[in-house]
């Protein structure tokens, strides 16, 4: 168990190197990985699964005493980055598949690697664990709706269809995992700490399954997709930055905020196109489970260089404790 929890740290903690490698030897040796594309909703039902076994009431916590700051958070959520993704796609002229796929990443929620970001960044980890769970619960209406409103332009949105696939990926696991916890929590304490080794295997395997359906892809339009991403994921951390400070949140808020609204689960984002739209729309999340995991740690990277407010309280300091890492 030692040798897996070793393992389990070595994956969490260069999962952006792992990304890349497996990225490229998709791109390069395609046909050992076309066979994955088929397990990719499972793998993600794998990862939420995860998520729910480190769930507790007392993330839950701060929506009730504290509610202001996750109510300004999940709005800027789901207000910045899908219309963000819209105007990005629609100044870039990107052709339908890849512009319903960069909506399609700014329309789901959170994604849980933002929590270890926040905690390194020393910002407020009570809510950016709040934002990640409430936004996550409220996916299978939010993301169906608002692509309804925003992607329907380029591909057809089924929204029912697609709330029922978010159910079926996101909040049944995540639930079987939370009921696991609440009746073997004595064999969840012994085995959580090897949930990250499980949560970037199966990341691993989704990203290499759509790379290498994306091969031929990638070589005409990855590098205009990769800016799209970029911006997105800019636009993102910094509106979500502004957008704290200009509704009077604390330092230690205004970075768990940025930080929750520029990563996004983009896991969640290769099952959905890959299933309602296309694998050429997933490419758009491949490139975002790239980059949201080197612009995230280089971000709080220079934020844990420099401590906030003294009398502000960060979130380790509020009861919370940091979850094992997850894609």
């Amino acid at each position: 168990m030692k040798v897996l929890q070793s393992i389990s740290a070595v994956a969490g903690k260069y999962f952006a190197v792992w990304v890349i490698l497996i990225a490229l030897l998709a791109f390069f040796f395609p046909a050992a990985f076309l066979g994955f594309g088929s397990y990719i909703t499972i793998l993600l039902g794998v990862v939420m699964f995860g998520m729910g076994l480190t769930l507790k009431p007392v993330d839950f916590k701060i929506i009730f005493k504290s509610p202001l700051p996750v109510v300004i958070g999940v709005a800027a959520q789901f207000l910045i980055m899908p219309f963000a993704a819209f105007a990005i796609a629609y100044v870039l002229k990107l052709p339908p598949e890849l512009a319903a796929g960069l909506v399609l990443l700014g329309c789901v929620p959170g994604g849980t690697a933002s929590n270890v970001m926040v905690y390194l960044a020393k910002g407020n980890l009570a809510l950016s664990v709040a934002m990640t769970s409430l936004s996550t619960l409220l996916a299978p209406v939010m993301t169906p709706l608002l692509l309804l409103l925003l992607a329907g332009q380029w591909l057809p949105v089924d929204p029912l269809s697609m709330f029922l696939s978010i159910v079926q990926v996101i909040i049944i696991p995540i639930a079987l995992g939370i009921l696991v916890q609440r009746f073997f929590p004595k064999v969840v304490a012994k085995s959580v700490t090897i949930v990250p080794l499980i949560s970037v295997a199966a990341i691993l395997i989704i990203v290499s399954a759509v790379t290498a359906a994306n091969a031929q892809n990638v070589i005409s339009s990855g590098f205009i997709v990769f800016l799209a991403v970029f911006l997105h994921n800019g636009f993102g951390l910094l509106l979500g930055y502004l957008t704290a400070m200009a509704m009077g949140l604390n330092e230690t808020d205004r970075r768990a905020i940025s930080l929750e609204v520029g990563m996004q689960n983009s896991g969640l984002g290769v099952a959905l196109a890959t299933a309602h739209f296309s694998p050429l729309a997933a490419l758009p999340s491949v490139w975002g489970a790239i980059w949201h995991n080197i612009s995230g740690p280089i971000l709080a990277t220079i934020w844990s260089k420099k401590s906030a407010d003294k009398k502000e309280v960060v979130g380790v300091d509020r009861g919370v404790e940091v979850k094992p890492w997850k894609a």
